[in-house]
């Protein structure tokens, strides 16, 4: 699907127009998200030319490999245009950043144990392993109240 955006500092009220021969269940949930209040529960991401919205809650982890943010899910991995920073600008308080170049949702998480050179080792429910770094250490035992 094309997507085209238009950007004037005319617009007092912004809108979106969306042409279609079907109403798809993508298309449903782009209307549900944009009339929505809270638009920071979704997610959109791209895999190969196909766009998805993913709840926030059904997301794993982000980290950025090849110079790409990916985003993982149980099952599948997508990637978003935007840098990590600004990723983690617009995520609930479920996420927490363990590493320069990866960010994990607090309720996906199987174990967590020590690591090589005081860091910690995190396994997330699907399966998906990283290192938490000791720079983070502090904010993720925060996180989880520790």
């Amino acid at each position: 699907m094309k997507v085209n955006l238009f950007v004037s500092r005319d617009i007092e009220h912004p809108h979106a127009d969306i042409h279609t021969n079907e109403l798809t269940d993508n298309i449903t949930k782009a209307i549900n998200i944009l009339e929505s209040e809270d638009q920071n529960e979704m997610l959109a991401v791209k895999n190969g030319s196909d766009i998805t919205l993913l709840e926030l809650q059904d997301i794993f982890m982000f980290r950025v490999e090849d110079k790409q943010v990916k985003v993982f899910a149980e099952n599948n991995e997508y990637t978003v245009k935007k840098p990590l920073y600004q990723v983690e600008e617009n995520l609930t308080k479920d996420f927490v950043r363990i590493s320069k170049t990866t960010i994990v949702n607090l309720k996906k998480i199987e174990r967590v144990a020590p690591s090589l050179k005081g860091m910690m080792f995190i396994q997330l429910k699907n399966g998906l392993k990283d290192n938490i770094s000791r720079k983070y250490l502090p904010d993720f035992k925060k996180a989880l109240d520790l």
